[in-house]
């Protein structure tokens, strides 16, 4: 453990790295640290070597010998994953922010004032900054605009849950905030998810590329996928967090949206009809209770027309109906758009549309939430408002009908 000097100095932001065999990635990530124009004085680094075999732990020591950055180094043996050292990181760190950065990856140079200027101004607890892929995809949709009070309910803030961002560290603290380290997948999703629901509102810095995400060339991370078992034991638990902090509704509907369509949804796509009946089986028992206690119309409706569907089929625990949508799917069929019903309501004439046996004629309503992805369609021309106006007289008609005769048939009886 090296020491860290100016103990005395409470610095703007401690950052935390968790680093496993992470040569020679680390050292980009440690140079972009060093490189901050916030500047050395108003950092720390609190590093923690998780049982590296391949010199990580050694440059770690070198580089905390030569920066001007007060930076402690810990090492440890192997944790098994991400949440463990960053644990103890955050156990030593002293700045008024905390950021959790991963040793693959590295800060573009503004990063961090940028951030701490943000978060001091707007008085926010979690401040985020635009995230771009190195030679692998990162999500968009939640950069399109600098915002100093982002609306979790409405925008797309909640599909960013990954760890990498600024953290005050008074409310984890107050809190006592840690990461879960009994997941092994999706503990950062459950951190953060938690900051941003019980946390003094979050901050968006999407104007300057503050963090680089790194696809390793040698497909090593930090981050296991494991087993689907885990990714149920992450979707439970993140909806069960959001149950317990937002009561029923559109706002918990509106983020429930995440787990369903971002952590469960995968477990049910096209590589299902590869995989033996009894883990199809093992799936929609797992799926079952999440189904049950946080499946609701709100949701549904919130979703596309292909991810409601299969869904719903998990809901209803039809597997057949499932795996004739997944082939549809996998097969790259487009279905046909259909107008149905007196208001001549839209749909998308997926496989079991309009079966007797099949999934409500609702599962395949285009709503306001479809975006079709640039995807040309065709959509039936609307009927005349004269014609719409005649076929629900008749229908009147026809209902009035039935009630005038019913009883005149029961009296000759």
């Amino acid at each position: 453990m090296a020491d860290m000097p100016g103990k005395n100095h409470t610095p703007d932001v401690s950052v935390i790295i968790g680093a496993y065999e992470a040569m020679p990635y680390l050292v980009r990530c440690l140079e972009s640290v060093e490189a901050q124009t916030i500047g050395a004085e108003r950092l720390e680094i609190v590093a923690i070597d998780d049982g590296s075999t391949d010199g990580t732990g050694e440059y770690l020591e070198e580089f905390a010998a030569r920066t001007a950055i007060p930076m402690r180094v810990v090492r440890q043996a192997n944790s098994g994953g991400p949440s463990g050292p960053r644990n103890v990181g955050l156990g030593f760190a002293r700045g008024r922010y905390v950021f959790f950065l991963d040793a693959d990856d590295y800060f573009g140079e503004e990063a961090l004032e940028r951030m701490v200027a943000m978060g001091d101004r707007a008085g926010t607890d979690v401040v985020l900054g635009k995230i771009v892929g190195v030679n692998r995809g990162a999500a968009k949709s939640m950069w399109k605009e600098t915002v100093e009070r982002a609306d979790l309910y409405t925008s797309n803030i909640k599909f960013t849950l990954s760890a990498q961002k600024l953290f005050r560290r008074d409310l984890l603290v107050r809190l006592g905030m840690s990461f879960d380290e009994r997941l092994k997948t999706g503990e950062d999703a459950l951190f953060t998810m938690e900051a941003y629901l019980r946390g003094n509102g979050v901050s968006v810095v999407a104007d300057y590329t503050c963090y680089y995400l790194v696809g390793r060339d040698d497909g090593k991370h930090v981050t296991k996928s494991g087993t689907h078992v885990l990714r149920f034991d992450s979707a439970r638990a993140l909806m069960k967090l959001i149950a317990d902090l937002v009561p029923r509704g559109p706002r918990r509907d509106n983020l429930m949206v995440r787990p369903f369509v971002i952590t469960l949804l995968p477990q049910f796509g096209p590589s299902l009809l590869r995989q033996s009946e009894a883990v199809r089986r093992e799936k929609m028992e797992l799926a079952a209770p999440l189904m049950e206690a946080y499946w609701t119309p709100g949701l549904a409706r919130r979703l596309k027309v292909q991810e409601r569907l299969r869904l719903m089929c998990v809901a209803q625990g039809r597997l057949d109906l499932l795996l004739g949508i997944l082939q549809f799917v996998k097969d790259k069929k487009q279905p046909k758009v259909v107008r149905k019903g007196v208001l001549e309501r839209l749909y998308l004439a997926y496989p079991h549309f309009g079966e007797r046996k099949g999934l409500p004629d609702s599962a395949y309503e285009l709503t306001v939430a479809e975006r079709i992805g640039g995807r040309k369609i065709t959509v039936p021309e609307r009927r005349s408002a004269a014609f719409v106006v005649r076929r629900l007289a008749r229908k009147v008609r026809t209902g009035a009908g039935l009630v005038l005769h019913a009883p005149q048939r029961a009296h000759r009886r």
